[in-house]
């Protein structure tokens, strides 16, 4: 093993930032779109919290970031308040009450895991639509924690729909890599394949029918759609197209409140979501194995440093491949999944030398086009929150005359009847969503979080691990290269240096470089003076926005003729 690297040196050679990061004292926000972090920077500006500028800017996300996110989807919110309390906010997706586990039929020609079905049903179209929960959620969060008013946080979303906004390459991208499907719907072409060509950069999309959408739901708020016009307009849609979706699921839909999962690694508390949403479950899990080895010593991207992080992969998601294969053992491996005894055990099964096989490493499907955004105001109150509608496009069409993309979160269940993730009437999706805060004694030191799908959990360990480990800024830590695999090949970010790579491939790791991993991580940073460093990595259109400055000292205004005598 190698002992005393200097990781900056290596790290230097090894990648550059390719954005810079955002200082402020009153307010940050990290999006992955700058004209939703000027959304929510308007709001902090304005007088709001960090809940207010997070569900303004999340609802300008679903103008700008349409691919990603919308009310029809689903999300996790963590949040913490000004004294310190955390409340996980799970407004996720979940199954219709007419469906059953046998609505699909699996394709026999996929692989064994994998959750394609015959005309992909559960995937596209009004078939593969799940309970949304995001609109709820955030109206929830809005009403609870936050102090201006819905009409308040849509009015930038409402501006961007219906006046427009600037196409960005990444957008393009998206719509290029689902313009087979998007052609089928008339309503979502017209806007994304107009031409019937995939939208170019730099065109102004608009959207008037979603900003009138957006304009009902700040009048109506969110009743609107669970269970009134706007909701009966969506389920008189499903029904007619065959989807399981009806009025009675939106009507009797509810988030749910979730006490935070709670770790430690090595004196920082890292707390997120517990399941269904595995990601911090397998986050801990990793960092407990991780404990046990100098990782600081054995320097960054070294090929002991990078091994380790595969076999700690392996291990998590051959874990969780056995959680969601077995419904009886799904809830008690969380307690042994955490505890510090089995990370012992799993890392004395861990060679050095050599690649090891740890299980088959399947799990749910998974998608990495989502989105996340944290957030912090001059009160101490920030927000971590993961929002998506599954795939790029979710159900890849509009909801005719509302501009309303839905979510395929069907496509999350298992389309084989009898297992753990088996589809059932009103049950909960799992996912890898993992929206993280960090404690060192109590005090807030980081929040971070990611799009990634199964790539999200191992992407926040190297992260958190290059900010306590390496002692990196939190822009680097974001923007360093990343490794990922579920257990057979192992990805690597291209600026991986090679020499590492082929030490890799030495001890039996089956290797191949890719463009990315995982989507644009959003973090902040809290020092102990109240600043926050707030930073967007370069692997989405990500922006951090932060406030400075203030209002003027009380008795600043000059008045002509006050002067002192003798002036």
């Amino acid at each position: 093993m190698m002992q005393n690297v200097n990781w900056r040196s290596i790290a230097d050679s090894i990648f550059t930032c390719e954005k810079q990061p955002a200082i402020g004292s009153r307010g940050m926000v990290v999006t992955n779109h700058p004209l939703a972090s000027a959304a929510g920077a308007e709001m902090l500006a304005s007088g709001g919290n960090a809940i207010d500028a997070t569900i303004a800017a999340l609802f300008t996300l679903s103008v700008v970031k349409a691919m990603m996110v919308g009310v029809l989807g689903g999300g996790i919110s963590h949040i913490r308040l000004g004294n310190g309390t955390h409340y996980v906010l799970d407004g996720m997706c979940t199954a219709p009450l007419a469906s059953t586990p046998t609505i699909y039929t699996p394709d026999p020609d996929a692989a064994p895991e994998s959750t394609e079905t015959i005309g992909r049903r559960n995937a596209v179209g009004p078939t593969s639509v799940a309970v949304p929960g995001a609109l709820l959620s955030w109206c929830e969060a809005l009403r609870r924690f936050g102090t201006l008013s819905l009409a308040d946080v849509t009015e930038p979303a409402i501006r961007y729909a219906s006046h427009g906004f600037r196409v960005t390459p990444f957008l393009q991208e998206c719509v290029s890599g689902a313009a087979a499907d998007l052609a089928r719907d008339a309503e979502i072409a017209k806007l994304y394949l107009p031409g019937g060509m995939p939208i170019q950069a730099g065109t102004r999309l608009v959207n008037g029918d979603y900003a009138e959408t957006l304009r009902a739901i700040g009048r109506n708020g969110p009743d609107i759609l669970y269970g009134g016009e706007l909701g009966r307009h969506c389920a008189e849609h499903m029904a007619q197209e065959n989807g399981f979706l009806r009025i009675e699921d939106l009507a009797g839909y509810c988030t749910v409140d979730r006490e935070p999962l709670r770790g430690l690694y090595r004196g920082y508390e890292i707390l997120g979501p517990p399941p269904p949403s595995f990601g911090l479950l397998h986050i801990i899990q990793m960092l407990n194995i991780l404990e046990g080895y100098e990782i600081g010593a054995l320097g960054f991207a070294t090929p002991d440093t990078l091994h380790l992080l595969t076999e700690v992969m392996k291990i998590a998601f051959a874990d969780r491949s056995a959680a969601f294969a077995d419904a009886a053992i799904f809830q008690e491996s969380i307690g042994k999944l955490l505890s510090k005894d089995y990370a012992a055990e799993r890392r004395a099964r861990i060679l050095m030398d050599r690649a090891h096989s740890w299980g088959a490493g399947g799990a749910a499907s998974e998608d990495a086009h989502t989105t996340h955004l944290t957030v912090a105001d001059g009160f101490g109150n920030v927000v971590s929150s993961t929002q998506t509608i599954k795939y790029s496009f979710g159900a890849r069409y509009i909801v005719p005359g509302t501009g309303m993309i839905p979510n395929n979160y069907m496509v999350a269940f298992d389309p084989r009847p009898g297992r753990a993730n088996s589809v059932a009437p009103g049950k909960r999706v799992t996912s890898s969503i993992s929206p993280v805060m960090v404690l060192r004694g109590g005090r807030l030191r980081y929040a971070i979080g990611l799009p990634g799908g199964p790539a999200i959990f191992p992407s926040i360990v190297q992260a958190l691990s290059n900010l306590i480990d390496h002692g990196m800024g939190v822009q680097q830590a974001v923007e360093a290269p990343r490794v990922w695999t579920r257990g057979y090949r192992v990805k690597v970010e291209a600026s991986f240096p090679e020499g590492a790579l082929a030490a890799l491939r030495d001890r039996g790791h089956n290797v191949a470089a890719i463009n990315s991993v995982g989507g644009g991580m959003s973090a902040i940073q809290f020092d102990a003076d109240g600043t926050m460093t707030g930073a967007a990595c370069w692997r989405a259109d990500g922006m951090p926005i932060g406030l400075g400055g203030g209002l003027a000292r009380p008795g600043a205004f000059f008045k002509p003729g006050s002067e002192a005598p003798g002036t």
